[in-house]
C-alpha cells in the first residue's frame, strides 16, 4: 500500500541581520588564526629574549618557559576558537538555536580574552614575569623584546585584537534581535488531514481456490402412515393383494394346485 507522501516544508527565509552575524563570526574566526600563526612565529625569538636577560639567575629556565608557553597557549587558544566560530557560522546560517547559544558562550569568553589581552598589552607585555634584586627589570627585558621582535608585529597583533572584540560583540547584539529570535525558533508542523487508504490500495491475493463442495442428498421420504397406499412395487398392508383377494400362496400338501 503505498500513502501519498506529504510535502516538504519550504526554507524559511534567512534574516540579513543573521547573514551579517555570520559573516561578522567568520571573519573573527579567520582573524584568530592569523593571530595564531603570527604569535607562533616569533616563538624563537621570544625564548632568546628570555634566556639572554635572565642568564646566571636562578630564574632562567622559569622566564623562559613562562614567556613561551604563556605565547604557546595563548596562540592555540585563539585558533581553537577561530575554529569554533567558522563552524558555528555554518549552524547559524541554517537556524540551529543549540548553535546561536554556543555561539552567545564562546564569543562572550572570546571578547572577555580580547579585554584582557588588550589591557595586559597596555601595562607591557612583561605583566607576571618574576622580579627580585638579583633579576633583572621587567621593563627593560620588555623594550629588548622589543627591539628584537619585527616592527610589525606587536600592531598587528593590538589590531586584529581590536576588530576581533568589535565584532564578537556585534555577533552577539545581532543574534538577540526579535528577528533572529524568529528565524531560530523551531517551526510548529501545520496539521495535516487524516490520510485513508482508497479502495483497491491493497494488494488482492492471487491463487486459485478449490470449488466449493456440493451440498449433501436430500434424505428418503418418510413411509406413508397407516391407511395409506403403499409404494409402487410392495404389497398392501394387511396381507392382501390388489383388488381384495389374499395374496397366492404354496398349494397344501394333497390338495389341488390353487
Amino acid at each position: 500500500m503505498s500513502l501519498p507522501v506529504q510535502p516538504a516544508e519550504p526554507p524559511r527565509p534567512r534574516p540579513t541581520i543573521v547573514t551579517v552575524a555570520g559573516w561578522l563570526l567568520l571573519g573573527v574566526g579567520i582573524l584568530q588564526l592569523i593571530s595564531m600563526v603570527v604569535g607562533l612565529s616569533q616563538l624563537g625569538t621570544i625564548a632568546d629574549v628570555y634566556e639572554t636577560a635572565y642568564r646566571g639567575t636562578d630564574q632562567e629556565d622559569a622566564a623562559r618557559t613562562g614567556a613561551v608557553g604563556g605565547t604557546v597557549v595563548a596562540s592555540v587558544l585563539g585558533g581553537v576558537l577561530g575554529i569554533a566560530y567558522i563552524v558555528l557560522t555554518i549552524f547559524n546560517n541554517r537556524g540551529k538555536n543549540p548553535a546561536r547559544i554556543t555561539t552567545w558562550v564562546l564569543a562572550g569568553i572570546g571578547a572577555c580574552c580580547g579585554v584582557v589581552g588588550l589591557i595586559g598589552s597596555a601595562l607591557g607585555g612583561s605583566f607576571g614575569m618574576p622580579s627580585g634584586d638579583d633579576l633583572p627589570d621587567p621593563d627593560e627585558v620588555q623594550r629588548q623584546l622589543e627591539d628584537a621582535l619585527p616592527s610589525w608585529y606587536n600592531p598587528v597583533l593590538l589590531t586584529l585584537g581590536v576588530i576581533g572584540l568589535l565584532a564578537l560583540l556585534a555577533v552577539i547584539i545581532l543574534l538577540a534581535l526579535p528577528p533572529a529570535n524568529e528565524f531560530f525558533r523551531k517551526p510548529q508542523p501545520a496539521w495535516q488531514p487524516p490520510v485513508y487508504p482508497q479502495a483497491g490500495a491493497y494488494p488482492q491475493p492471487s491463487g486459485s481456490y478449490p470449488p466449493p463442495a456440493a451440498p449433501p442428498a436430500p434424505a428418503p421420504p418418510a413411509p406413508p402412515a397407516s391407511g395409506g397406499q403403499p409404494p409402487a412395487g410392495q404389497p398392501p398392508a394387511g396381507g392382501q393383494s390388489e383388488g381384495g383377494q389374499p395374496p397366492a400362496g404354496p398349494p397344501a400338501p394333497g390338495g389341488p394346485p390353487a
